[in-house]
């Protein structure tokens, strides 16, 4: 048992097998690839595929292939600090109750038009979640504040690029979410943005009011309220504030990149080892970020990734 009070689960005879199935097409890895392919992971992309041994093996691949080109356990604060300043993702101080990391979203306060700055900014976020994570967890839980949200804020492509990278790299790794106080015409635009979300990950999204007590016992339920900020409702009026948070970044930063000290990078070149060319078509409907151009990075956006 860990110490937050959550039991591991142990992988059955039938799920094991299919980690070794899985292991098996994956072939020999690099060190660094490696680290990324625990049992723990293959069983997240294998449920993210519903089990399916091919399906989840190419996505696995895809994945690590990402991270080759993408390299997200290097981005460092530094990078994305000004994506940072005004506070619209960021990891909070409280945790769930069973002591989960918790990332604060405020897609009213977007200050970049860059998707490509958004994108790389939200990875080194989940990066860092990831990093935090208690010892036997694999998930966090997002909350969404919308208050000052209005149509300007929305952006239907940043949404469906938010939604690839975090379906196809990050599986299984939302516990939940709460959308805190969405507006009226947010309930049109989810319509919308749903088909851009796996079923698993449509069901795990929270509606939570104000002023609805119903809604409100999701918020009870779930966290210490001493701890939660007051913005969802809680006791601590603390808030954001840019110049402690990057203090704590800088020290995670510290911490991972001494945890990759030694550990040979992985070249282009050895891309060939993750050839996803086995006849499973792709699950994915999603346009990679490959797929768009570095002109359309930097045009005008119009504000807010909305996971």
């Amino acid at each position: 048992m860990s110490t937050n009070g959550f039991v591991k689960p142990v992988p059955t005879e039938e799920e094991q097998a299919k980690i070794e199935e899985v292991r098996k097409l994956l072939g020999t890895l690099p060190e660094k690839l490696s680290s990324f392919c625990s049992d723990d992971a293959v069983l997240r992309y294998l449920r993210a595929r519903n089990w399916h041994v091919k399906k989840a093996t190419k996505m696995l691949k895809e994945t690590l292939k990402w991270r080759v080109q993408y390299k997200p356990e290097e981005i460092c604060w530094e990078e994305v600090a000004g994506e940072a300043e005004t506070g619209k993702i960021y990891r909070s101080t409280c945790v769930d109750k069973l002591g989960r990391p918790v990332l604060i979203m405020r897609p009213s306060v977007e200050n970049s038009k860059s998707v490509k700055g958004q994108i790389r900014y939200l990875v080194y976020c989940m990066e860092n979640a990831v990093q935090n994570l208690p010892p036997g967890e694999e998930q966090m839980v997002w909350m969404i504040d919308f208050h000052g949200y209005s149509l300007a804020n929305v952006s239907l492509r940043t949404t469906k690029e938010t939604a690839h990278v975090l379906q196809e790299h990050y599986p299984e790794r939302l516990a939940f979410a709460v959308l805190y106080n969405p507006p009226k015409f947010f309930e049109p635009f989810w319509k919308v943005a749903r088909p851009f979300l796996e079923p698993k990950t449509r069901n795990k999204v929270k509606f939570v009011y104000s002023d609805d007590p119903n809604t409100k016992q999701i918020m009870d339920e779930n966290f210490d309220m001493d701890k939660m900020e007051s913005a969802f409702g809680g006791n601590d009026d603390s808030g954001f504030n840019i110049n402690i948070h990057s203090e704590r970044m800088k020290e995670d930063d510290k911490k991972r990149l001494a945890a990759l000290e030694g550990i040979a990078s992985v070249s282009l070149d050895s891309l060939s080892i993750l050839s996803v060319s086995d006849g499973v078509a792709s699950d994915s409907a999603h346009p990679s970020s490959q797929d768009v151009s570095e002109d359309e990075y930097h045009q005008p956006q119009t504000k807010g990734p909305i996971p």
